[in-house]
């Protein structure tokens, strides 16, 4: 799913809240988003600049998490599939003998 707001959106009014021309309330009032969304963007773009950050992951960092999470599936599955055909084959033995 696309992100609501285009990434050229979120990085002007990254800028335009850094600049401090204005306040942050008054920067999301005009761009009809929240308050909180625009801090959130910040926050964002900080631990991206700086790499930095203890208690933010980049951008960078959470894709490759989202895909080692998704690899981390995908293997649990397959060795759920291997244990139970190992448990298959050992009861065809047992009961071959």
């Amino acid at each position: 799913m696309p992100a609501p707001h285009p990434p050229e959106f979120r990085q002007r009014a990254v800028d335009l809240a850094r600049a401090k021309v204005k306040t942050i309330a008054e920067i999301a009032k005009e761009l009809s988003i929240s308050e909180s969304c625009l801090r959130h963007w910040l926050a964002q773009a900080d631990a991206d600049e700086s790499g930095s950050s203890p208690s933010r992951l980049s951008s960078d960092e959470k894709c490759e998490l989202a895909e080692l999470r998704k690899k981390a599936r995908w293997l649990e599955m397959k060795n759920e599939i291997l244990k139970r055909a190992a448990a298959y084959f050992a009861r065809k033995n047992v009961l071959s003998l």
